[in-house]
């Protein structure tokens, strides 16, 4: 199907700008009360133990990182928006980060899209956290893709 403006998820095709080695550097300042929000998970989650643990895991799924924009968002916030690949398909990503007065990570949304691979990047994410205290957070793997 050709688009007059293609889905920012099939990103921009040059793999000059398909970066593996980004790190956010809001990852390693996260406020000890931390929140994240986002579609692959089941609900919000809670300190920053868990939020790091949980997205340092996640970032590995990445086969690479298009960036469309990584930069400062208003007063207090940070936003990456992103094209990628999990297995070789199609997923992007808009991150939104809040920083505290501090100058820390306090809140994290997450928004993944398409569906499919929004449902996907969980199970993956289910499938690593099997039988941890991190399950409860994903989708259960055995529920198995509906692509």
């Amino acid at each position: 199907m050709t688009y007059k403006t293609p889905p920012t998820y099939l990103g921009s095709g040059d793999p000059a700008r398909q970066r593996k080695d980004y790190y956010p550097p809001w990852l390693d300042n996260l406020a000890d009360d931390v929140t994240l929000e986002a579609g692959v998970f089941t609900g919000t989650i809670h300190g920053a133990e868990d939020v790091f643990a949980i997205l340092s895991y996640a970032r590995t799924l990445y086969d690479f990182q298009d960036f469309i924009y990584i930069g400062k968002y208003g007063e207090n916030g940070f936003v990456e928006d992103y094209a990628a690949t999990v297995d070789g398909k199609p997923i992007a990503n808009i991150a939104v980060v809040y920083f505290n007065e501090e100058g820390k990570t306090q809140h994290l949304v997450m928004n993944h899209r398409p569906l499919q691979m929004l449902n996907h990047f969980s199970r993956k994410l289910g499938e690593h956290f099997a039988g941890t205290e991190y399950a409860k957070y994903v989708a259960d793997p055995s529920d198995g893709d509906r692509d």
